[in-house]
C-alpha cells in the first residue's frame, strides 16, 4: 500500500510539473506575425506587442500634427510623405503679407527630430526656454506666443505660408493661419486638440483645411511601422522606412547575439523615438533585395510592464511594404519587484560537475529566469522554471557538456537581476 501511495504521489507530481511546463511555454510561445504598409509604403501600421495590428492608416492624409498634451509645444510635419518646413528668414510676423520663396534653395529644411516626439519640425530652431522655436513661452498665462513665420512644402509639392499664432495652453487650443503664397485661400483656424487627447497627436490637412484622425488611442499601440526622415551619421537627412516607438515604450537592442538570446536584464532601456529604427535591414545591391540583419534581437517594454522579444525575419521593400517578424512574451508585469529589492540566491554545489542547484528567495507570483553565460557574455543555458512561491525555492540546471571553467549564473525577475560565479569541473 505504501508503494502504491508513493507511485501515485510521483505520478501526481510529474503531472504538476508537466502542467506547469505547458503553462509556462504557452506564455512564452513565439508568434510569427507580419504587417503590410502597401506598395510604396502608402500606409503606416500601429502595432501592439500583445494584440497585434491595431490600425492601418494612410500616410497621405495630413500635413501637420499637434501634440495633444497641454504642456507640450510639439508640432510635427508629415516628413515621411514629403512635407518640408522652412523658417522664413526675411521678416518677423509683421511681414505676413509679403512672404515669398525667393532664396528658398539656400534655406535649411526642417524635419521632425528622429529621436524625440516632443521635438517636432516647428521646434528645430528652439533656443531653449523660453524660446520653443515657433513660439515664446508666456510666464503669466503659460501660453505659447508665435513669433516666427514659415514656408511649408506640402505632399503635392505646392507651397503655403504658415503662422502658428498662439497656443492657449490651459485650453489646449492652437490658433494658426495659413494661405497660398499670393494670399489666396487664407484661413485662420482654432484647433481644439483637447477633444482628441486619447491620441498623442491630432493631424491637420492644409490642403483640405480639415482635422485628420490618423492615430489610434495612444494606450493601444507600442510600435509604428512607417516612413520618416532619419539622419545619416554626417547629419544629412534621408527618408527611412522602418519602426518608431510609442513615447511610453522602452526598448533594448542586442547585436550580435544568437536569435535565442533571452537576457533582457542586461543593458539599459532606450526610450528614444527611433530606438528600433531602420538598420535591422540592409539592401543587397547585387540582388536588389532587402536582407534582414542576422544576430539582431530587440526587447520591447510597453507601459504595462510586460516585456516582449522582437526578431525581424523579412522585409519586402516598396513592392508590397511587407514586414515579417517573431514576437515572444519574455516576462509579465506581475513579476517585477519593488524598487531596491535585492534578489537572494545560493548555488550548490560550487564547484559543480553535471548539475547546479539554485535556492532562490522569492514571493508568490514572481517569475524567474536563469541564464548561464561564459566570461565573454555568450549565453550557454537559459531556463524559465515558472512562478516562485513565498520563501525559499529550489531549482536545478543541467551543465552536462559545458567545458570546465568559470561561468556566470544570472537570476532575473523582470529587470531586477543578480549575478554569481560558478566553477564547472569534471
Amino acid at each position: 500500500m505504501k508503494n502504491i501511495r508513493t507511485i501515485f504521489s510521483f505520478v501526481f507530481l510529474l503531472f504538476l510539473v508537466i502542467f506547469a511546463s505547458v503553462r509556462v511555454n504557452a506564455q512564452t510561445a513565439v508568434k510569427a506575425d507580419s504587417i503590410s504598409m502597401a506598395p510604396g509604403y502608402a500606409n503606416e501600421v500601429y502595432y501592439s506587442m500583445k494584440n497585434g495590428s491595431v490600425q492601418t492608416s494612410s500616410r497621405a492624409t495630413w500635413d501637420i500634427a499637434f501634440r495633444t498634451t497641454k504642456r507640450s509645444s510639439s508640432i510635427l510635419i508629415n516628413d515621411g510623405s514629403g512635407v518640408v518646413l522652412y523658417t522664413y528668414p526675411k521678416t518677423d510676423t509683421s511681414g505676413w503679407a509679403s512672404m515669398d520663396t525667393i532664396g528658398l534653395s539656400s534655406w535649411t529644411p526642417m524635419y521632425n527630430d528622429p529621436n524625440n516626439w516632443e521635438n517636432g519640425a516647428f521646434s528645430r530652431n528652439a533656443k531653449n526656454y523660453p524660446d520653443y522655436g515657433w513660439a515664446v513661452y508666456n510666464t503669466v498665462n503659460h501660453d505659447l506666443i508665435g513669433d516666427s513665420l514659415f514656408i511649408i512644402k506640402l505632399r503635392d509639392g505646392s507651397f503655403k505660408k504658415l503662422w502658428m499664432i498662439r497656443k492657449y495652453s490651459t485650453l489646449d487650443i492652437y490658433h494658426f493661419r495659413f494661405a497660398d503664397l499670393n494670399g489666396a485661400n487664407d484661413h485662420t483656424v482654432s484647433e481644439n486638440v483637447s477633444s482628441v487627447n486619447s491620441t498623442d497627436f491630432s493631424g491637420y490637412s492644409l490642403e483640405t483645411n480639415t482635422r485628420v484622425a490618423f492615430e489610434p488611442a495612444k494606450a493601444s499601440w507600442d510600435i509604428l511601422f512607417t516612413k520618416y526622415m532619419s539622419v545619416q551619421p554626417d547629419g544629412t537627412p534621408y527618408p527611412a522606412t522602418s519602426v518608431l516607438t510609442n513615447d511610453s515604450v522602452k526598448t533594448k537592442r542586442f547585436h550580435p547575439v544568437p536569435l535565442d538570446y533571452s537576457d533582457f536584464g542586461a543593458g539599459k532601456w532606450d526610450s528614444t523615438r527611433s530606438s528600433i529604427g531602420w538598420d535591422w535591414k540592409v539592401f543587397d545591391m547585387n540582388n536588389f533585395v532587402y536582407k534582414v540583419v542576422d544576430s539582431n534581437v530587440y526587447f520591447v517594454k510597453p507601459v504595462s510592464g510586460d516585456i516582449y522579444k522582437l526578431v525581424f525575419t523579412y522585409f519586402a521593400g516598396s513592392a508590397t511594404g511587407k514586414v515579417k517578424f517573431n514576437v515572444q512574451r519574455a516576462a509579465g508585469a506581475g513579476i517585477s519587484q519593488p524598487a531596491g529589492k535585492d534578489l537572494q540566491f545560493t548555488i550548490y554545489p560550487n564547484p559543480a560537475s553535471s548539475r547546479i542547484n539554485l535556492y532562490v528567495a522569492g514571493t508568490t507570483g514572481e517569475e524567474l529566469t536563469i541564464f548561464l553565460t561564459d566570461l565573454s557574455g555568450r549565453q550557454l543555458r537559459a531556463d524559465r522554471p515558472g512562478q516562485l512561491t513565498t520563501g525559499l525555492n529550489a531549482f536545478s540546471m543541467d551543465v552536462t557538456g559545458v567545458q570546465p571553467g568559470v561561468y556566470f549564473v544570472t537570476v532575473c525577475i523582470a529587470a531586477t537581476k543578480m549575478v554569481s560565479k560558478v566553477i564547472i569541473t569534471r
